[in-house]
């Protein structure tokens, strides 16, 4: 029987590279999507042509009192596509970067980051506990930024090592349930992420490979199928961990 995973931020980048992954190994998806309706339409479009199901919901997740009527329309989608009241996996990957030296950073890019990476997530996940299948999976997106430092993003790294920190209380406590809790930290990677920046600026792009072992900046195919594999029934016994796919950057 296919899974059921949630990506929040699946319209585009890795949540999506991560979708059809997902989908070309038989596995159906539920994604949300911030603002683009139309990008994650074009996602499901293509879940659906791999002959998977998959949906999409907008969700903001700065929004958090917004969640209890998101969990009710999911619900309701479980029910009407799929006849099951659970999903099996959720993949908290929505966010953004905000680029600004220690010395800069205002207190409205502050509370956008942790708002949407830690607040929200941390409510989202929350929410969505009780409809996540027992022996579930869930993983969190973090960053190689937490291991190494690149001036400008100390605000956004710091978060997210709250949310590797986060991440192995997840899994402490929800072990009762048999379901796993892991960190992905992506290196750099060819994106919108951030603008653009590692893959539209080729002299960053280029610092970036001489200082990976591989020789280059990462791809989202360089993740996305990581995750979906991380999410097999066969790694079913690694829980609690920070797994850094990064092509080994800055070793």
């Amino acid at each position: 029987m296919s899974s059921i995973t949630l990506i929040t931020g699946g319209s585009r980048g890795l949540g999506k590279n991560t979708a059809l992954a997902l989908a070309k190994d038989g596995n159906d998806v539920i994604l949300t999507y911030n603002s683009n309706k139309h990008e994650a339409d074009k996602v499901v479009t293509e879940i659906t042509a791999l002959g998977q199901k998959a949906c999409a919901f907008q969700l903001d997740l700065t929004e958090t009192k917004n969640l209890p009527e998101f969990i009710a329309k999911l619900k309701t989608k479980l029910h009407d596509i799929w006849q099951r009241k659970s999903i099996d996996n959720l993949v908290n990957n929505a966010g953004h970067g905000e680029h600004a030296p220690v010395a800069e950073i205002t207190e409205m890019q502050f509370d956008g980051l942790i708002n949407v990476h830690l607040k929200g997530m941390l409510f989202l996940t929350q929410a969505v506990l009780p409809i996540i299948a027992d022996k579930g999976k869930i993983i969190n997106i973090s960053t190689g930024l937490t291991r190494f430092s690149l001036p400008g993003f100390a605000a956004y790294a710091s978060i997210k090592s709250a949310v590797e920190t986060l991440s192995v209380y997840m899994a402490k406590e929800f072990g009762n349930r048999g379901i796993t809790v892991n960190t992905v930290a992506p290196g750099a990677i060819e994106t919108d992420f951030g603008g653009g920046v590692v893959r539209d600026n080729i002299e960053i792009n280029k610092m970036i490979a001489k200082s990976t072992a591989l020789g280059r900046v990462g791809r989202p195919d360089d993740i996305g199928p990581m995750i979906a594999g991380l999410l097999k029934e066969c790694n079913r016994w690694v829980n609690g961990q920070r797994i850094e796919v990064s092509g080994g950057q800055n070793l």
